[in-house]
């Protein structure tokens, strides 16, 4: 069992029960979201000791998130409540494959006011892993320096760190200031996960070869690239090591939000375990195509006994 910290804000997630504009639609069920909240509950199922880092409101959702958290067996010592900011929240649509429309209602939240002092509690004993998007560096000034802090301290203690890109443009003044500060965040971690589309906007640069070689020319040990779609996964190392593996057929394609955060998981957890980088790369194609055939953003990640019923399947 690897011990695994990660940081984010968890949100709560309102889905259409019927089609439609959000404006529209009458009735919702309730969830919870948040991509590195995605990714715990990924880790988690698959075993691994998980601490999640966050911040909510005093209100319901704040309390939802907490319970979520207790009933996945995520450990939420570092998630602290704020009194005078509220939790924030999606709405999203009801679609019937793709992507569905998505509604944030996030601005000044609880995790927004996250400051680097925060950390403080925060026990490294024996942790082995941590893993950081793009997004927290978005959300505000001091979320930025706690995300800078949080991966400067692992870095000094040997922990292991990947990070996500995980873009959301609409987060960001501009793309020119999303580019340059998770350029500067990416530097710190050992393996790094964009999408090629991601890889493109960040780096100015088209071929997955050039964008590889412009984060390991910062330091970078792995780059993982996700091709998108049936391309599968482009993978160079510092050591010149390259691989190409492919992707996972899916017939009946749900809702894509969350797919990122499976392969996230499964890549991760497959380096935990001491497999090599193809066979991570298989085993985050396998939970990417799994999280992708449910309608909600984690609803879909599996347990170790459903992950290999479904690798076996596809042999």
């Amino acid at each position: 069992m690897s011990k695994v910290l990660t940081i984010g804000e968890a949100m709560g997630l309102l889905i259409a029960e019927e089609m439609g504009p959000l404006e529209e639609v009458e009735h919702f069920s309730r969830h919870v979201c948040g991509a590195e909240l995605n990714y715990a509950v990924g880790m988690a199922r698959l075993g691994n000791d998980v601490s999640y880092i966050s911040k909510v409101g005093v209100d319901p959702f704040g309390k939802c998130i907490c319970n979520f958290l207790k009933a996945n067996d995520i450990h939420d010592d570092y998630v602290w409540t704020d009194d005078d900011h509220m939790t924030g929240f999606q709405m999203k649509e009801k679609v019937l494959e793709g992507d569905p429309k998505v509604a944030n209602i996030r601005k000044h939240t609880a995790f927004s006011h996250f400051q680097p002092a925060d950390l403080a509690g925060i026990d490294w004993t024996g942790v082995d892993h941590l893993h950081v998007t793009g997004i927290p560096l978005a959300l505000s000034e001091s979320c930025r320096e706690t995300i800078y802090t949080l991966m400067m301290r692992a870095h000094s203690k040997g922990v292991h760190i990947f990070f996500d890109p995980n873009l959301r443009p609409m987060l960001w003044k501009s793309q020119e200031i999303m580019a340059r500060v998770i350029n500067d965040a990416a530097q710190y971690a050992d393996i790094v996960m964009p999408g090629l589309n991601e890889g493109r906007i960040l780096t100015g640069m088209e071929d997955e070869k050039d964008i590889a070689g412009y984060y390991l020319l910062r330091g970078v040990q792995t780059v993982v690239i996700k091709m998108g779609g049936s391309h599968g996964t482009y993978i160079r190392t510092a050591d010149g090591q390259e691989y190409r593996v492919p992707s996972y057929h899916v017939d009946h394609i749900v809702d894509t939000v969350g797919a990122g955060d499976g392969f996230a998981v499964g890549f991760t957890s497959a380096i935990l375990d001491g497999l090599n980088l193809e066979d991570a790369a298989r085993r985050g194609a396998a939970i990417g195509a799994m999280a992708i055939q449910v309608a909600g953003d984690n609803e879909g990640l599996p347990t170790r006994e459903k992950l290999e019923a479904f690798m076996d399947a596809q042999h």
